[in-house]
């Protein structure tokens, strides 16, 4: 009986913060992907992270995220690898220098998972996404997590290969605070 109380007194505590506007904290965060290359995992990351995040537990239609990643940033370990990948026949840094995110809508689902439905920039090309994601409540603000997958082709990155994949899972560990 005393577990529910508390349960549904944090529920209530939770319902009751107002909208809260924050930044990612990018030395707390992290934007990673993973893509398979010559029959192997590459593990990459962006750095960068900047924008706005609205948090609105009381009316999570109300919340939204639009946030950027610096595509010059882009680290897989090998730096040859990285300055190629910055080239033309890939995310093309000079000319498309952001990776941008922007929330459309947010809708809770069930036990700290939310749903988004995001517009991705990428490489001068606007796609409509979908994906879970968790938001944990951390002290100052709130810790947002997700992965989900792309077809990097659909953003003209690459080109079709037969020794990489075209399938691209992206990791995000977003720290957001006041």
């Amino acid at each position: 009986m005393i577990k529910i109380a508390l349960i549904l007194a944090a529920i209530l505590v939770f319902q009751c913060v107002p909208a809260q506007s924050l930044k990612p904290v990018e030395a707390e965060s992290k934007v990673a992907f993973v893509i398979r290359n010559m029959g192997m995992d590459v593990e990459g990351s962006f750095k960068g992270l900047k924008g706005s995040i609205v948090i609105n537990p009381a009316d999570w239609s109300k919340s939204s995220f639009d946030v950027t990643v610096d595509v010059s940033t882009i680290s897989t370990g090998i730096e040859k690898r990285d300055n190629h990948l910055k080239q033309t026949d890939f995310f093309d840094a000079a000319q498309y220098p952001e990776i941008r995110i922007k929330s459309t809508r947010i809708l809770p689902k069930q036990g700290g998972v939310y749903y988004a439905e995001a517009v991705l920039t990428m490489h001068g090309v606007a796609r409509n996404i979908k994906f879970d994601f968790i938001t944990k409540p951390v002290e100052g603000g709130f810790l947002l997590s997700s992965n989900f997958s792309l077809n990097r082709l659909d953003y003209k990155v690459g080109r079709s290969s037969i020794t990489m994949s075209d399938k691209v899972t992206v990791m995000l560990s977003v720290l957001a605070k006041k």
